[in-house]
C-alpha cells in the first residue's frame, strides 16, 4: 500500500498539491525574511502577497474549470496560461 492510496491520488494531484504546499512554503519564509506591504496594482483593492497568490489560485481553477466545461483543448494550455496570469497578479495586482 503507497502513500497516497488512501485517497486514491493519481501522481499529477499529488504533485498539484505538493506544488501548492511548496508554494505556501515560500509565501511563509518570504513573510517572515521580508514582510510584505499592502499594495494596490490593477487589482482593484489592497492586496498583500498571499491575498495575491489566493487570488490567483481561485482564478486558476475558474479558468480550468472553464476549459474541461467548454472546449476540446487539452488543459495543460490552460495550465501554462494560469501559471503566466499568476506571475502577472504577483507582480503588477
Amino acid at each position: 500500500m503507497g502513500a497516497l492510496d488512501w485517497m486514491a491520488w493519481t501522481t499529477p494531484t499529488a504533485l498539484f498539491f505538493c506544488g501548492i504546499g511548496v508554494a505556501l512554503l515560500v509565501l511563509t519564509i518570504w513573510e517572515l525574511r521580508s514582510p510584505t506591504v499592502p499594495r494596490t496594482g490593477f487589482l482593484p483593492i489592497e492586496t498583500t502577497r498571499g491575498d495575491r497568490f489566493f487570488i490567483s489560485l481561485l482564478s486558476a481553477a475558474f479558468l480550468h474549470i472553464l476549459i474541461v466545461g467548454l472546449t476540446d483543448l487539452p488543459v495543460w494550455w490552460m495550465s501554462v496560461a494560469c501559471i503566466l496570469s499568476t506571475l502577472v497578479i504577483m507582480r503588477w495586482g
